[in-house]
């Protein structure tokens, strides 16, 4: 878990403006809260992983969207 123990996963979700499944369109801000999620640990990689059926080639694609538009950001997926 990598969310504080006192809240939960859709408290997480909620705070960062996530989708609450991988039914949306992914439009770039979509796509950068759910890395920038990840990068604060509101929300594991796993946890994106499966509630977004993610691959991990998919998140890094991702990561690298957002590190060119959004500033300096480091891929750090540990817990995956």
């Amino acid at each position: 878990m990598a969310y504080p123990s006192n809240i939960s996963i859709a408290d997480a979700i909620k705070r960062y403006g996530l989708p609450k499944s991988h039914k949306v369109h992914w439009s770039s801000a979509r796509k950068a809260d759910v890395v920038r999620a990840v990068h604060d640990r509101a929300i594991s990689f796993h946890e994106a992983r499966e509630r977004y059926l993610l691959s991990r080639s998919e998140f890094e694609e991702w990561e690298r969207e957002y590190s060119t538009g959004a500033g300096s950001c480091t891929s750090d997926l540990q817990d995956a």
